[in-house]
């Protein structure tokens, strides 16, 4: 385990336990960790979590010396703001979903989830805006969440597959920690010169 998520983990230890699984690829392992780890009653501990992972994010976006965010992010040709980007919008994306589902408000046209869309490229300032706005919004949807955690939602991820309302919950950290690692390997490469 690397540093950053051994110092994470105090703050986020479902998040992190669900993170550790994802190493060998298979979605079946992770499906049933993030199954055992946000059932009912989960919500408000998941939320707690989840900000931690934003603090992480934030503080290493904060730290990241300027030209960096023009530099390739880890995620295809993704730059590190377009990479820091989607983690934001995909975290308030499934999030929202999630809470769609779970108030029974959950659009008969919703379309289909694609994987793999940067973020727009703004600077330093907005990226820490928009992580710290994406917690709010997250706090709001845990409201609709808490109570329907194991109520079926009709997201269909294509790498996921379907999870229920408070897996979505959890699974947006673990997707946060997929892109916060790319992130601290770019950091340790400036750190060391390269």
């Amino acid at each position: 385990m690397t540093d950053w998520l051994a110092a994470l983990e105090a703050r986020a230890p479902d998040v992190a336990a669900v993170y550790r699984g994802t190493d060998d690829g298979r979605f079946v392992a992770l499906r049933r960790e993030v199954r055992r780890r946000a059932g009912t009653g989960t919500v408000e501990g998941l939320v707690v979590q989840l900000g931690a992972v934003a603090d992480a994010i934030v503080g290493l976006v904060g730290a990241l010396p300027e030209p960096a965010f023009a530099l390739p992010g880890g995620e295809g040709d993704w730059t590190v703001a377009e990479c820091v980007g989607h983690t934001v919008a995909a975290r308030v994306g499934l999030t929202m979903a999630a809470a769609l589902a779970a108030s029974g408000r959950w659009p008969a046209d919703a379309p289909p989830v694609v994987p793999g869309i940067p973020g727009p490229v703004v600077d330093r300032i907005s990226l820490i805006e928009k992580i710290t706005r994406s917690q709010r919004l997250i706090v709001r949807s845990a409201a609709s969440i808490e109570g329907h955690e194991t109520d079926p939602c009709p997201l269909d991820h294509p790498l996921v597959g379907r999870l229920r309302c408070g897996e979505w919950l959890l699974f947006a950290g673990v997707h946060d920690l997929m892109h916060l690692e790319q992130l601290h390997r770019l950091a340790a490469k400036l750190e060391a010169g390269a």
